[in-house]
C-alpha cells in the first residue's frame, strides 16, 4: 500500500518489532524483553490449540465416513470377489471387469483381514 508522510511498516515489523518500531514506542530494553518472552508464552498456547482443533476436526471426519461403512463377517469357505484397483495391471481400460474371479476365503485373521486363495487351491 502507498503511505503518504510516514514511514512504511510492514506486517513482520509488528508482530516481530525491529529497532525502529522499538525507537519510536519508546519502550526501554526491559518491557521489550518481556513482551518478547509474552509473546513466545502465547505461541505455545496457539500450538496447542492448532493441536487440538485437528485432532477435533478429523475425529469428527473419521465419525461421517464410518457412518456409512458397514462391517461384514466372513468365514473359511466363502466365495469372495478381489477387486481390482486403478493402479493395478489387470485395469487396463474403461470396459475392464471391475473384479477377478471368485476366490475362497482361507482364513481370517484380525481386524477382518482375509487369507484368499484361489478355488483350485
Amino acid at each position: 500500500m502507498i503511505v503518504y508522510g510516514t514511514e512504511v511498516v510492514i506486517p513482520a515489523e509488528v508482530k516481530i518489532p525491529s529497532l525502529r518500531i522499538i525507537q519510536e514506542a519508546e519502550l526501554d530494553d526491559v518491557e521489550w524483553v518481556k513482551s518478547c518472552y509474552e509473546q513466545l508464552a502465547l505461541i505455545d498456547g496457539k500450538r496447542m490449540n492448532a493441536v487440538y482443533h485437528g485432532q477435533l476436526s478429523q475425529n469428527r471426519m473419521s465419525k461421517a465416513f464410518n457412518k456409512r461403512v458397514k462391517p461384514r463377517q466372513f468365514t473359511p469357505g466363502q466365495l469372495v470377489l478381489k477387486k481390482i484397483f486403478l493402479h493395478q495391471d489387470e485395469a487396463k481400460g474403461k470396459f475392464s471387469p471391475n473384479w477377478q474371479v471368485p476366490y475362497l476365503v482361507h482364513q481370517v485373521l484380525i481386524r477382518g483381514t482375509l487369507i484368499l486363495v484361489e478355488m483350485d487351491g
